[in-house]
C-alpha cells in the first residue's frame, strides 16, 4: 500500500492481554460488512443488531443493557432527553383517534406535547386527578390507548397508585407509560408493577453531574421494543457514544450518590416540617404527603428532590433569600452533585387537582456539599416560611379575642 492508503487503512492491532474496567466509546456512522451479501442482508440482523452508527454501536448497547437489567426488563431504546422519551412513546402508542390520560402533575412539558403536536394530528388528550388510583376505570372508553403516570407528581410531589392503574388500563385494553426520572430503577422499578414503558431523564441522576442530555424508555415486552425502535428509525433519532460513555460512568456511582442525597434530603425535610407548618413542606416520605402510604408500599426509599410551599408573606423576601445563597445555585433539571433552588409556580399548569397553592413554590435539589453548609444556606429561608405562616394565625387568633 502507498503513504496515503496507509493514512485511511489502519493496521490490526493484537488486543490479546488488554482487559479494562472502562467501557471504550465506540464511535461510528458507518458500519462496515465482510462481505457484498451481509451487507444485502444487513435488515436481517434486527433491532439488536449493527447495522449503521445512527441505530446502535456497543457503547450505547452496554448503556441499554445495564439499564434493562436495573428495569428488570426486556429492551431499552436510548433517545436524545426525557422529554424526548416521553414523546416517542406517545408517538408509538397512539394513532389519530386515540387518546392518551395524562396526569394533572405531569411534567408540564408533556401537556405541551399533548396539546400542541398530538391534538392537532387528531390524538386526543384528557387529564385526571393523579390520586385516582383503581378510579381512573371511570375515566376509560373504547379510544384510551395509553394511561400516562408520572410518580411523585411533578413539584408537588403526589405519589400515584401505579399497580391500580395498571389493572385498571390493561383490563380496558390500554397499555401504561410512566416516568420515573425522580425515583430511577434503585428506588422503584415501574416494569415489574405491570407498566409497559417506563420512561427516564437521565439527564438526572444517571449522569449525575450536570453536562448530560439523554432519556432511555424500558420496556416488559419485546413487540414494545420492536415498536419503539420503529419509530426512532423513522425519525432519524439517534444519541452519541460520548454521551452514552458519560451515562455509563455516571451510572456506576449513582447508587452511593442517590444514598447520600436521599439521606440529606429526608433528613432536611423533617427537620423543616418541625420548623415550619408540616404540611407546607412536600416530601414522600413525609406521612402528610398525598400517596405517602403507596410511597411506603411500593418504593425502596426517596431521592434528593423535594419541595416547600412558600406563604404569600415571604414571597417578596424569597429573591434574596435565594440570591444570598452561598452553596446552592438557582438553576432547572436536578440529580447532579451542585444542590439546586429552583422557585415554581405550578397554578398555570393544573387544572383538576384541588387546593393546588397559588403562588411559589419551592423545589430543593440535594447534591453532595456538606449537609451543613446547605443548611446554613436553607435556614433562613425556612425561618421567612415559618414566620410568614404564622403570621395569619396570630391575625387570625386576635380578630377573634
Amino acid at each position: 500500500m502507498r503513504d496515503q492508503t496507509l493514512c485511511v487503512v489502519r493496521p490490526s492491532v493484537s488486543q490479546e492481554g488488554f482487559a479494562s474496567l472502562s467501557v471504550p466509546t465506540y464511535r461510528a456512522s458507518t458500519i462496515v460488512f465482510p462481505d457484498a451479501q451481509s451487507y444485502a442482508d444487513r435488515k436481517y440482523r434486527g433491532p439488536d443488531g449493527y447495522s449503521y452508527g445512527l441505530h446502535g454501536t456497543p457503547t450505547t448497547r452496554t448503556l441499554e443493557a445495564a439499564l434493562t437489567e436495573l428495569q428488570q426488563g426486556v429492551r431499552t431504546a436510548l433517545v436524545p432527553s426525557g422529554q424526548a422519551a416521553v414523546a416517542v412513546v406517545m408517538l408509538t402508542a397512539l394513532m389519530p383517534g386515540d387518546t392518551v390520560l395524562i396526569p394533572d402533575t405531569v411534567y408540564p412539558p408533556v401537556t405541551g406535547f399533548c396539546e400542541n403536536f398530538l391534538k392537532p394530528r387528531g390524538i386526543n388528550y384528557r387529564i385526571y386527578d393523579p390520586m385516582v388510583g383503581a378510579g381512573i376505570a371511570t375515566l376509560m372508553d373504547s379510544t384510551v390507548k395509553l394511561i400516562w403516570t408520572e410518580s411523585p407528581g411533578s413539584t408537588t410531589m403526589e405519589v400515584q397508585d401505579i399497580p391500580a392503574i395498571v389493572a385498571a388500563a390493561h383490563k380496558n385494553g390500554a397499555l401504561v407509560g410512566c416516568d420515573n426520572t425522580w425515583a430511577t430503577p434503585l428506588l422503584f422499578k415501574p416494569l415489574v408493577h405491570g407498566v409497559d414503558f417506563v420512561a427516564e431523564a437521565l439527564t438526572k441522576y444517571v449522569g449525575g453531574h450536570s453536562d448530560l442530555l439523554m432519556g432511555a424508555i424500558s420496556v416488559r415486552e419485546l413487540a414494545l421494543h420492536r415498536r419503539l425502535k420503529d419509530t426512532l428509525r423513522m425519525l432519524g433519532i439517534g444519541i452519541s457514544p460520548d454521551e452514552a460513555s458519560l451515562a455509563v460512568r455516571g451510572l456506576e456511582t449513582m447508587g452511593v450518590r442517590l444514598a447520600h442525597m436521599s439521606r440529606v434530603a429526608t433528613a432536611f425535610a423533617e427537620r423543616m416540617a418541625k420548623i415550619a407548618p408540616a404540611e407546607l413542606v412536600l416530601h414522600p416520605a413525609l406521612p402528610h404527603c398525598p400517596g405517602h402510604a403507596v410511597w411506603k408500599r411500593d418504593f425502596a426509599g426517596s431521592s434528593g428532590v423535594f419541595s416547600v410551599v412558600v406563604p404569600s408573606g415571604a414571597e417578596a423576601a424569597l429573591p434574596g433569600l435565594l440570591t444570598a445563597a452561598k452553596v446552592f445555585a438557582i438553576g432547572a433539571s436536578w440529580g447532579g452533585t451542585r444542590s439546586l433552588l429552583a422557585p415554581m409556580n405550578v397554578v398555570s399548569d393544573r387544572s383538576v387537582t384541588a387546593n393546588v397553592h397559588a403562588g411559589t413554590i419551592l423545589r430543593i435539589s440535594i447534591g453532595l456539599e456538606d449537609p451543613e453548609d446547605l443548611w446554613a444556606d436553607l435556614a433562613p429561608i425556612v425561618a421567612t416560611i415559618a414566620d410568614a405562616a404564622q403570621a395569619p394565625a396570630q391575625r387570625t387568633a386576635i380578630r377573634s379575642t
